[in-house]
């Protein structure tokens, strides 16, 4: 028991010896409920060797129990449920605490008194030891003007809560001038439906003043001078409407740094007068209000602490007064789309905009905002895209500590991604920065056409394909021309035309590949064909008529020859004349322009104007090279049996 510190107890009766065991008890605090006593003699309560006392008083108002008290070493006594008689016992107990007792704080709960016994009970506490008052649910039966004295008191903080009025009938100006003017560091009026209060008759010295969950909708500071030490004004849950008014009240108030007019009806209109706040105000609380965001046209220019939270603010206007001391900026739950700019926060440290509508950082804000070191931007709809990566990378690198991240950061859009935490959505670098997938896109198109190039160039695809659109050209002109008809007065299939230098090559090659052994392709050449007895140019004639076409194997010997160049004149005098498609040129090898000579312009012409099939070196080609041949000489002659392409 010796190390009992606190100690709770209840009774209905108490005897003379009952608190006997207590006497030699070194309490911090003690409490008794004695709500049920219903016996008890004067003089049975000890002197308790307590700091802090709590006694919920009887019922039964006839018992003397506050008489009884002597405190000599309490500092905190708490008296609840004092009605009827038991007022006069109270105020007969507060007169005999002096100015050198021991007590400083004094609370009243459950107290039912008159206006006039509650200006006594003020006036005894105010010539007694007692720092801090509090009365709390105080119901005052009738108000009669009552004269107080205001000398000089130990009384610091004086706090009255939950108070109601059994009559209206009063001037109650007579009731807040008595508090206005208490010359006291702090005063609390809350929950007692105040309609307004009233300036102090002279210069004041509350530091603090609280008059929370009232009903004021103006309060009498307009204008006033002598609340110069005036540091700390709570107004929250009343029905302020105008913040025009509200700051011009301020305007005097000298050494005001923290205003809380929370969960009021505030909202501003831009104002033409603007707005006058107290020079030294740095913490302003409007959070649950109705301001838009105009507000910004009317804020404190030395403000360092702004809750705006709850109101129906959609932007952050650029064109506002610099707040350049602005440190903390509350936006949560508003009307925010994106994350704002700090173009005039300048030494902005921490933001908070959860429960908004923003969707992904505009480029103003990591532009603007390198100083911010938290960011509290949790519960937001956020559309997981390209435009929020730099944003993640700020919970992701650490540079900007996101409060509650990863757990309130997630996709909301797009349905797909819905659910998924920001911290695991990934989009590529090549994706999100169009100039680097230009890039990555030429590059790649570079690449696969140098790639195809060089494939195209290893394996001669531009020869095939060369040689396979000859084949369908044929195929074409043959469909068109109908080579089922049969062709009279022709009796080869070509002529050829050649070099006696590349004879080894037509004989050898080219006709054994053409005439095969079903007879089905007739070729005419000048040494089986020509008919002796007629001139050299009789039998080229005679052979170019008697042929369906005639085939030049073209070589840089071909032009050398005379009689190579007589053929080449007149199969080209029968292209033109019988409008035939009748000439086939095969270049055996290339022929530099140069060593062409000038009487061979036709040879120019037609190499210029008509494909000429090449003989190709590698074998693998040569297959493609003679379908290509064969399917330009194909034609029914008259007296043969049906040809067939090879």
């Amino acid at each position: 028991m010796l190390q009992l510190e606190h100690l709770g107890l209840s009774a209905r009766r108490i005897q003379k010896s009952d608190f006997n065991i207590l006497s030699h008890l070194r309490l911090d605090s003690l409490f008794l409920g004695l709500e049920d006593l219903s016996e008890y003699r004067p003089g049975y309560l000890l002197v308790f060797n307590v700091k802090s006392l709590k006694i919920a008083l009887p019922t039964n108002t006839e018992l003397p129990v506050v008489l009884d008290l002597k405190l000599t070493v309490t500092e905190s006594l708490e008296l609840s449920n004092i009605q009827g008689k038991r007022v006069n016992d109270l105020k007969e107990f507060l007169s005999k605490v002096s100015k050198n007792g021991r007590l400083l704080n004094l609370t009243l709960n459950n107290i039912e008194v008159s206006w006039k016994s509650i200006t006594n009970i003020f006036q005894s506490v105010w010539q007694s030891s007692i720092e801090y008052f509090t009365i709390c649910d105080v119901t005052i039966l009738e108000i009669i003007p009552q004269q107080f004295l205001y000398t000089n008191t130990s009384l610091k903080a004086l706090t009255v809560k939950d108070t109601k009025l059994r009559s209206m009938t009063f001037d109650q100006r007579d009731v807040y001038r008595t508090f206005a003017d208490m010359n006291i560091k702090a005063l609390t009026i809350s929950d007692s439906q105040m309609l307004y209060m009233l300036c102090p008759s002279n210069s004041s010295s509350f530091t603090y003043l609280c008059f929370s969950n009232n009903t004021l909708s103006n309060i009498g500071f307009e204008g006033c001078n002598n609340l110069p030490f005036l540091e700390t004004l709570i107004l929250q849950k009343n029905q302020f409407k105008a913040l025009v008014t509200v700051s011009s009240m301020t305007m005097h108030m000298k050494s005001l740094k923290y205003l809380d007019l929370s969960q009021n009806l505030l909202q501003y209109e831009d104002d033409k007068s603007g707005c006058h706040w107290s020079g030294n105000l740095v913490n302003l609380n409007l959070s649950f209000n109705r301001l838009s965001e105009l507000v910004f046209r009317c804020l404190p220019v030395n403000i360092q602490m702004l809750d705006l939270q709850n109101n129906h603010i959609s932007s952050v206007p650029e064109e506002i007064v610099e707040l350049s001391n602005l440190k903390e900026l509350n936006l949560a739950s508003n009307r925010l789309t994106d994350l704002p700019g700090c173009g005039q926060f300048s030494s902005l440290r921490l933001l908070n905009v959860e429960m908004n509508s923003v969707f992904s950082q505009s480029s103003k804000f990591l532009q603007s905002c390198p100083n911010i070191k938290k960011l509290k931007g949790g519960h937001n709809p956020f559309r997981c895209s390209c435009e929020l990566r730099s944003f993640i990378d700020l919970g992701k690198k650490g540079v900007m500590e996101l409060v509650d991240w990863p757990e309130s950061y997630v996709c909301e859009y797009p349905e797909d991604l819905r659910g998924r935490l920001l911290k695991d959505f990934h989009v590529s670098e090549v994706v999100c920065n169009t100039n680097l997938l230009i890039a990555v896109v030429l590059i790649i198109t570079v690449v696969l056409t140098v790639t195809v190039s060089l494939f195209c160039v290893r394996f001669d695809i531009p020869w095939y394909l060369k040689m396979l659109w000859q084949w369908t050209q044929v195929k074409h002109r043959c469909w068109k021309h109908n080579s089922e008809v049969l062709v009279n007065d022709v009796e080869f299939h070509a002529f050829i035309s050649y070099s006696e230098h590349d004879s080894d090559w037509v004989k050898k090659v080219l006709i054994p590949n053409l005439e095969k052994e079903d007879g089905s392709i007739r070729i005419c050449q000048h040494e089986r064909n020509f008919v002796a007895g007629k001139s050299i140019v009789e039998n080229i004639i005679d052979c170019i008529e008697k042929s369906y076409k005639s085939i030049f194997v073209l070589s840089p010997h071909f032009v050398q020859s005379e009689w190579c160049h007589y053929e080449l004149y007149f199969a080209h005098h029968r292209l033109f004349s019988e409008n035939a498609d009748n000439v086939i040129l095969i270049l055996l090898e290339p022929i530099p322009a140069y060593i062409i000579p000038s009487k061979y312009h036709k040879l120019k012409v037609l190499m210029a104007k008509r494909t000429y099939l090449e003989w190709p070196k590698e074998k693998s080609k040569h297959g493609l090279f003679w379908a290509n041949l064969r399917g330009a000489i194909h034609v029914k002659l008259s007296g043969n049996e049906a040809m067939r392409v090879l």
